[in-house]
């Protein structure tokens, strides 16, 4: 297949404007020869063909009529003829035509997308989706190219007058893979509906036979098929997503420290959340006493949705701060108990599931697989549902035992009903921890605002995992929403910490070090880096971008 000419809409455009160019020239013939016989039946009158269609042409393009006008305007017969003629000539060259001409017009003025790409070493993203667009983030981050096979030729020049890296082309087409270079690529992801990845990476191994390919599945039971079609590794996002709802869930209302980092012996790095009533709920970071008590580092803070890195000293920790905090296990077993709420910390209830699809389904296992006791909440009575209701009904969750349970876990595919569920849950029992499932990144900030406790976006989930996956190599957790990554910055050779002033710059923190083989963590201000220095640097993505930008 061709992944050059026209697009199948401007084709469709083109031979329209043929069809109607046609019809119109036949009207104004015939109109031409009614108005030549009417003229002479009418008014004993005799004139040209030439001159018959003159006059209707006149009449369609309302220019005027000439000398013929006074010869027939006493005639009813001919003036009715006249509006007709009239009214088909404005439906046909001012309604009609400009349907025709502007899309061809407009198509004109546009910039093409490419169609091949001269990358090497890159990942080659077969569609564009919000996962793939997390995907992007990632590899920008890490400073690796890509190039997104895009068919809809509209959405390609969007992403192409966004700065992304695109060509315009079939993914199923092995034309369109070779033109965007598979065979050099890292990898080639498949990320479109099952039936269609399917075919994507067939075309794959024909493009690029010994390329790596990673597939996207919604449905688990593809899997095999898709393994089976030639794909290396197969990707669900919603099982991940799932199973880390309900690990947020439980370790967040647990006393043990989860979803921490290692990233050398006995260092490292995790996420947070203070929960309402807690010692530090309420307090400034200064006044907090988490460096003086712990000896752990506060890098970065999300508050209420919203990451900041350094927080400033007067920013005030309420229940829906999630610290962004490094140090020895020991440190940050320490700070654990600073976060935790004696009220929630003795909560013996069960985890309440609202939502049995992919998600809720994974999640539902992956508390059964932990032995932690949970209630299943969904509208439809099928096997594994325990109360068949509406979350969003108050009494739903009274009946599923809100008020005692450890914490609500909300796995639905809808955010506007998770927001109106989250609204529900806090009000019947504000006590009662919500972890939130998030279709769409914009959502998150309204859930936050609503009261949930912890939320993660499946794109973001599913992007970080892909990253994972196309790199081979895990530089933190998936369902972590700060990223840890090693580099070297040369810029920064040869300049203390301070000098560098990373923080400021770019909102990213140097956390270690890594020389001759050791890793450095009591790293302070004084601290010079050297030629050789692996830099261990956190933050989210775009600043991780920003980092690599200025001084990779």
């Amino acid at each position: 297949m061709s992944i050059s000419g026209d697009g199948p809409g401007l084709s469709k455009t083109k031979r329209n404007l043929g069809r109607y160019l046609a019809a119109a020239a036949t009207a104004i013939l015939l109109y031409a020869i009614v108005y030549q016989w009417a003229l002479g039946y009418f008014t004993n009158e005799t004139t040209t063909f030439l001159q018959a269609l003159h006059v209707v042409v006149e009449t369609f393009t309302t220019t005027g009529y000439g000398e013929q006008a006074g010869v027939w305007e006493e005639t009813p017969p001919l003036l009715a003829l006249s509006i007709v003629m009239q009214l088909t000539g404005v439906v046909t060259v001012f309604l009609a035509l400009p349907l025709f001409l502007v899309p061809l017009v407009e198509d004109a003025l546009r910039t093409d997308p490419p169609t091949s790409s001269a990358l090497a070493e890159h990942v080659v993203i077969c569609t564009f989706t919000p996962r793939g667009d997390a995907l992007v983030d990632e590899l920008e981050s890490m400073d690796v190219p890509y190039v997104i096979v895009e068919a809809d030729r509209d959405v390609a020049e969007e992403l192409y007058a966004e700065d992304y890296t695109v060509v315009h082309g079939e993914p199923e087409s092995v034309e369109a893979l070779e033109a965007a270079n598979a065979s050099e690529a890292l990898t080639i992801v498949a990320d479109d509906d099952d039936e269609t990845n399917a075919s994507i990476i067939l075309a794959a191994k024909q493009a690029a036979p010994d390329c790596r390919v990673v597939s996207l599945i919604e449905d688990p039971h593809v899997a095999d098929y898709h393994r089976y079609a030639g794909a290396d590794a197969v990707v669900s996002p919603r099982r991940l997503l799932g199973e880390s709802l309900a690990g947020k869930a439980t370790t967040s209302v647990s006393t043990e420290l989860g979803d921490a980092v290692e990233i050398g012996e006995d260092f490292e790095v995790a996420e947070m959340l203070v929960q309402r009533g807690s010692p530090v709920e309420g307090k400034r970071i200064a006044d907090s006493g988490i460096a003086d008590l712990t000896g752990a580092n506060v890098i970065g803070a999300w508050f209420s949705g919203e990451f900041v890195s350094p927080p400033a000293p007067d920013a005030v920790i309420d229940e829906h701060t999630i610290l962004l905090v490094v140090g020895r296990e020991k440190q940050l077993e320490q700070l654990r108990e600073l976060t935790l709420s004696s009220a929630r910390r003795f909560r013996r209830g069960a985890i309440l599931i609202a939502g049995y699809g992919e998600v809720g389904s994974t999640a539902a296992e992956t508390l059964a697989g932990a032995g932690v006791p949970h209630v299943v909440i969904d509208l439809e009575d099928k096997p594994g549902v325990d109360i068949v209701g509406d979350v969003t009904d108050p009494q739903t969750l009274i009946e599923a035992g809100v008020k005692e349970a450890r914490g609500v876990l909300l796995a639905l595919n809808d955010d506007t009903t998770a927001v109106f569920a989250t609204l529900v849950s806090e009000r019947v029992s504000e006590e009662t921890e919500v972890i939130a499932r998030a279709n769409e990144t914009e959502s998150i900030a309204k859930l936050y605002r609503a009261g949930a406790d912890y939320v993660l976006a499946l794109s973001t989930v599913a992007g970080r995992m892909l990253a994972s996956t196309v790199l081979d190599e895990e530089v933190i957790a998936p369902q972590s929403q700060i990223e840890l990554v090693r580099t070297h910055a040369e810029k920064l050779v040869g300049k203390t910490l301070a000098e560098a002033d990373v923080r400021a710059k770019t909102n990213c923190t140097i956390i270690a070090v890594k020389r001759d083989g050791s890793l450095l963590t009591e790293i302070g201000p004084d601290f010079r880096i050297g030629v050789d220095d692996e830099l261990i640097v956190a933050g989210i993505d775009q600043d991780i971008y920003r980092f690599n930008e200025q001084f990779g």
